[in-house]
């Protein structure tokens, strides 16, 4: 029989031509799950009554969870590993529950209590500290896409979100019950509409990348729907509903018809950004200011007003011309005729209008100079106002709904948002309840079918919210998940490594009252978390993933963690919480899109050293540092940090001039706190970077170390303009002192290191003037005694007795080397 042969060419064609002719009957529901089979583990309710399985080591077990690890590794006749000396110990702990390093002290207060309750003492301290959300809201916002602008090619500042940020940390910070946490963040607007935390918590939907200047505000309404079921299906139960966008899912029992059922409680969603924060009296009396100032300039606004009006209906035109006919359509329609789709449009259309004023400013500037001036001079009035307007608060961005009656939702061929077929309601996917229809109940101004999923989501029947964030938690500590594919239950998951501790460490949570901080606490002080990570080789070979937890993981610090350690380990952390993201330094060379002006660098210098938590993230170009250390991407919920290993990353390290700043500063912290004692600074340094001292063989080979770089240095000292010295080096004592008793008969304190160094760099620059007044030349080369702007101290000290610039310079090489070691960079 012969063979046929369609070229790919004709047979993309061919079935091009079939898709164009897609009436609805073409969709036919093939078989999803059917009630009454059995479900996968991870789709079941809770197993509440899971046994805590009996075990020889019975003195290993400090918590459940031990009992569970230790059953699975006896099996293979494999033993735990020896428990992590405490030094190792309170550094991981501290890095896990603050994301920071412990200061020397800590670790010495720890490692010298010598009560039985001393893992305890040490635990409740990290958890109640506010540094435990800063920590915590980190990772929380990687899974809600978390940015400080829009995304797309516009990538517009968003100036309210920080506030959504805010509220993650200080939830963590609270230890706000989590299914609380869950309800406040999916229907915060609907459950509790005059709570002004409520509507920031809906911030967890309105983070998506979105681009203001869209068209098509109908495919825009769909791309929307699509992120707000794929993240919170994902983020919530671990699920990947977004493979049945475009048909049935190819390997769970999730049909495409049961995607657009769960889409649909999303249908009436939409957004406000300039929501009040302010409420009650405060409210009451800005609005009473506000008035005032209203009535003041009345006359005032309306003849600028009136000089932008012809600018503004041209633009305001040409917006329009710019839609396609659909969204013009909608938009165009008198306020009595839209229905609940045309409202999701037109509410769209309100958010482009933004900057228009600005914009007809720029037109009038270039195009009608007289009328222009005269705007000038209104300007001018208007300012004289100021002091009747009141202080702007600031703005909410908050999720909301248009009405009660949604718009709404069809099934869409292939996924192509203007190729509908039948219409669906609100439901859940049969892969996850036998109840797949929720009850709804509306209010006066929303569908309130939020509510009825985000109660869903945290009820007894459903176990995967719980197990999902659970196993999260998990991996946040051990690195992998007992489920490892975290973001996927599913079949095409990785199967669980231990599913019944899963369910009993979900069953506590739940009990426990949705309490993460008891969930931390149970695993910071288990047995398991508390084994030593030196690899072993018998264990290696049986389970060489180390998936059973027979040591504990080592894992590279995240980008977060690696700079704010080192700004902690260098004294410089800044330790101001929440407020607006703030804009450190960034290298000469990073282009940001060619919108360079985009990054303007915060004038207060306290900021510049703010945990990494509170530097603004602009989504389409990160934070240099961070991006190289794998940072979450926000553009999608980002689910688990990978770690790659790059060049970039050690050639950051090396050659930063931030990265090199840092150990300037660390190297003078060492030298104030240790004194002239080279071995005291070495082992200065250690406690404070690595949680220990050096052995002796350690500290020979840095003294080798030292002696080589300072003749190195000695010999470089022609050609170096200016060594890399430790902060404060050749500042008179005398001098430092003099300054302080300033700042304490002026202000009554002392002053702060950034008020130090402008005092120290002021000084420098009168004695350079008073210099060259007097002949002696500019003294800008000189990079001796004085201490040049960019190297005062934050706390002025005296050098090392008899230390020559040279010795001063390999002390910076010894520390620069050791921050860059994996010793610094992991957490063992």
């Amino acid at each position: 029989m012969p063979k046929f042969r369609i070229a790919p060419l004709a047979l993309a064609a061919l079935l091009a031509g079939f898709t164009t002719l897609s009436p609805a009957e073409d969709y036919a529901p093939p078989g999803g799950f059917v009630n009454g089979s059995e479900r996968p583990w991870s789709y079941t309710p809770l197993n509440t009554s899971v046994a805590t399985p009996a075990v020889k080591a019975k003195a290993w077990v400090r918590q459940p969870l031990d009992a569970f690890v230790l059953a699975k590794l006896e099996a293979q006749g494999i033993a735990p590993s020896p428990e992590a000396d405490r030094h190792a110990y309170i550094r991981r702990a501290t890095l896990d529950a603050w994301g920071i390093l412990p200061t020397p002290e800590e670790m010495s207060a720890f490692v010298g209590d010598k009560s039985p309750k001393a893992y305890d003492k040490l635990v409740e301290r990290l958890l109640a500290s506010p540094r435990y959300g800063e920590r915590q809201a980190r990772r929380w916002l990687d899974l809600s896409r978390y940015a400080d602008s829009d995304g797309y090619n516009t990538d517009g500042t968003r100036p309210n979100i920080w506030r959504y940020r805010d509220y993650v940390v200080n939830a963590f910070n609270a230890d706000k019950p989590f299914d609380r946490f869950v309800k406040e963040q999916i229907a915060g607007d609907e459950l509790w509409p005059d709570r002004t935390e409520a509507l920031i918590a809906t911030g967890f939907l309105r983070n998506l990348p979105d681009e203001i200047n869209a068209r098509d505000l109908n495919l825009k309404k769909q791309e929307v729907a699509n992120d707000l079921t794929d993240t919170v299906s994902a983020v919530f139960l671990g699920t990947t509903l977004g493979c049945a966008q475009c048909h049935d899912h190819k390997t769970e029992k999730i049909t495409q018809k049961e995607y657009y059922e769960f889409q649909a409680f999303f249908a009436n969603t939409s957004w406000k950004d300039d929501v009040s924060p302010l409420t009650g009296r405060t409210k009451a009396d800005y609005d009473a200011q506000l008035a005032k100032w209203e009535d003041a300039t009345k006359d005032v606004r309306a003849q600028r007003d009136a000089l932008l009006k012809p600018i503004i209906d041209k633009l305001e035109t040409d917006r329009l011309s710019g839609f396609v006919p659909a969204t013009r359509e909608s938009i165009s329609k008198p306020a009595a005729e839209r229905n609940a789709y045309d409202r999701w449009i037109y509410h769209r259309n309100l958010w482009t209008l933004s900057g228009r004023t600005r914009n007809a400013e720029n037109q009038l500037k270039t195009k009608d100079k007289e009328a222009y001036a005269k705007y000038e001079v209104l300007t001018a009035q208007l300012k004289k106002f100021d002091n009747l307007k009141p202080k702007d608060p600031g703005n909410v961005s908050t999720i909301v709904e248009l009405g009660n009656d949604a718009p709404p939702t069809k099934v869409l061929f292939k996924g192509i948002y203007d190729r509908p077929l039948q219409e669906v309601q609100p439901g859940l996917p049969a892969l996850l309840t036998d109840n797949t229809t929720l009850d709804i109940k509306s209010t006066a101004s929303s569908s309130g079918r939020r509510t009825a999923l985000a109660n869903w989501l945290v009820s007894p029947e459903n176990g995967l919210t719980a197990r999902v964030f659970v196993n999260r938690q998990w991996a946040q500590f051990f690195g992998r998940g007992i489920v490892d594919t975290v973001a996927d239950f599913g079949k095409t998951g990785a199967k669980p490594t231990h599913p019944e501790l899963l369910d009993k460490l979900s069953t506590d949570f739940v009990k426990n009252g949705w309490s993460v901080k008891t969930l931390h606490k149970q695993i910071l002080l288990s047995s398991t978390y508390r084994q030593a990570s030196a690899a072993r080789d018998p264990e290696v070979k049986k389970d060489p993933d180390n998936k059973l937890l027979w040591a504990f993981p080592r894992q590279r610090l995240e980008a977060e963690q690696l700079r704010d350690s080192l700004l902690a380990a260098s004294g410089l952390l800044e330790e101001k919480r929440g407020g607006p993201s703030v804009y450190p330094p960034i290298p000469p060379n990073f282009d940001i899109g060619g919108q360079r002006n985009r990054w303007q660098t915060s004038e207060d210098p306290r900021d510049h050293n703010r945990r990494s938590l509170y530097v603004f993230v602009l989504r389409n170009s990160p934070y240099p540092l961070l991006e190289t250390f794998d940072w979450a991407n926000p553009q999608s919920p980002h689910f688990r940090r990978e770690v790659t290993t790059t060049a970039p990353q050690a050639l950051a390290l090396v050659n930063s001039d931030l990265v090199l700043g840092w150990s300037q500063a660390l190297a003078g912290r060492v030298i104030q706190e240790a004194g002239g004692n080279e071995a005291a600074q070495i082992d200065r340094v250690y406690e404070i970077l690595f949680s220990r001292k050096p052995s002796q063989k350690e500290k020979d080979k840095l003294f080798a170390f030292l002696n080589a770089q300072e003749a190195l240095q000695t010999a470089q000292a022609v050609e170096v303009k200016k060594p890399h010295l430790p902060e404060g080096w050749g500042v008179d004592p005398k001098l430092a002192k003099q300054i302080d008793g300033f700042y304490k008969a002026a202000y009554k304190r002392e002053p702060d290191r950034y008020e130090r160094t402008a005092f120290l760099s002021y000084l420098d620059q009168q004695a350079a003037k008073r210099k060259k007044a007097d002949g002696g030349g500019d003294d800008s080369a000189d990079d001796g005694g004085g201490a040049a702007p960019s190297a005062v101290a934050a706390t002025a000290g005296a050098p090392t007795k008899g230390a020559s610039k040279a010795r001063a310079a390999a002390f910076v090489d010894l520390v620069h080397t050791l921050v860059n070691t994996n010793e610094f960079t992991y957490r063992f």
